[in-house]
């Protein structure tokens, strides 16, 4: 691929060694013969899903999962030729279209496998499916919550895997606090033991599945006897524990950082007011710099006045409110910013580390949302061994 300099405005840099490094790590705590499902959905969590998938793949990933049909589809058309599993809702008078690209699908309800049955009838396909068993998430899948009280539930996973267009491949669930440490260790071996005796049932009726999954990356840290066929790494794939209470967290690189550059440096005299509502008052003689990230560029507004950015190794504070596509630093202490320096908005600066994660605490989320957040006007920059190996403008995508 043909490199040429990218439009320095705002960007976030995605290390491809990050990604290896995490992958392998992973890969290292499966047990033999267990498969690795990389989910990259929500655009590989906002690290641009055709660059890591491509990798995950040349590293030997031996699934996909993503949210919709749509995000299959951009898979299948960037070169992933792996197995992909839609883990969400599908419309079903897409049978044919899931079946053409090989997308197995997952299977919500009875009504829906009906639905699905009917439509790759109709078309004269196969649909490969997934049944998702909801053992205590209470989002989408069969309810199986209450063994005692779940044999309706149970009678129509084993009608669902009978109908005619559809090929019973996997069955899965997910956990709702593999994450939560010790205290969500009852619940998670709860819904495990629900999960289990599910699929135990359903073989003895001669259901059976070639691909059983439960563990996410909370129950890939701490729940290693919970891996079955395949394992479903989501957040860890880009170097994040999936939360702070992981007993036994695994030695990753965060892949994302972003960047922005100052843009206008002035000096306004005590007493100058800063952006819309004028919420900041320079006490002094107040040295600002002026740097092209907004809440369009997915930085929250929360982030007014409290928020820091690294400059030249050092943190800034954010003067007044943050607008659609500016904000201003409080730059005073830093006497050596200039115009065109490299802003570090979470990453490292030098030595200077400013985690993702404590953007996330300001914002009353996880670091999740804050990586999903970063919007498609930023351009995803691909550097592996200290080079710049692709780039992904969705604005402006490379003819």
């Amino acid at each position: 691929m043909m490199m040429h300099e990218f439009l320095k405005r705002t960007w976030a840099e995605i290390d491809m060694n990050a990604i290896d490094h995490n992958f392998r790590v992973i890969r290292s705590t499966l047990k033999p013969g267990v498969k690795m499902c990389c989910v990259v959905k929500a655009d590989a969590y906002g690290h641009g899903a055709p660059m890591v998938a491509r990798e995950y793949q040349r590293l030997g990933a031996d699934w996909f999962a993503v949210s919709n049909l749509e995000e299959a589809i951009q898979l299948r058309r960037c070169a992933i030729t792996r197995p992909i599993l839609i883990l969400g809702y599908t419309p079903p008078q897409k049978a044919e279209e899931l079946a053409e690209l090989n997308i197995s699908q997952s299977v919500l309800s009875l009504d829906y496998a009906h639905q699905l049955s009917r439509y790759a009838g109709e078309a004269g396909v196969e649909v490969k499916i997934h049944l998702k068993v909801d053992t205590g998430m209470s989002r989408i899948g069969f309810v199986y919550q209450t063994p005692d009280e779940s044999a309706a539930s149970l009678n129509e996973m084993e009608e669902a895997c009978r109908l005619p267009g559809l090929t019973s491949e996997g069955v899965f669930t997910h956990f709702a606090v593999a994450d939560d440490g010790s205290e969500g260790e009852d619940f998670t071996l709860r819904q495990f033991a629900c999960f289990k005796e599910a699929i135990d049932i359903l073989e003895s009726r001669g259901i059976h599945f070639a691909i059983r999954h439960c563990a996410n990356s909370g129950a890939i840290a701490d729940y290693p006897e919970l891996q079955l066929d395949m394992v479903r790494p989501g957040i860890i794939l880009y170097g994040m524990e999936p939360s702070d209470c992981i007993q036994h967290p695994l030695d990753l690189r965060p892949a994302m950082e972003l960047k922005t550059v100052i843009s206008q440096k002035k000096v306004i005299p005590a007493g100058a007011t800063v952006s819309y509502g004028r919420t900041f008052t320079a006490q002094k003689e107040t040295v600002i710099a002026t740097v092209p990230i907004g809440y369009a560029d997915g930085y929250p507004r929360k982030f007014s006045g409290k928020a820091e950015m690294l400059v030249r190794g050092k943190r800034a504070c954010i003067a007044g409110r943050v607008c659609m596509d500016q904000l201003m630093l409080d730059v005073t202490d830093i006497p050596e910013a200039q115009e065109g320096d490299v802003v570090t908005v979470f990453g490292h600066d030098g030595d200077a580390f400013l985690p993702v994660d404590e953007l996330a605490a300001l914002n009353d989320t996880i670091h999740y949302e804050m990586v999903c957040l970063v919007g498609k006007r930023v351009p995803r920059i691909y550097w592996k061994n200290g080079k710049q190996v692709g780039e992904l403008n969705y604005i402006c995508p490379a003819e």
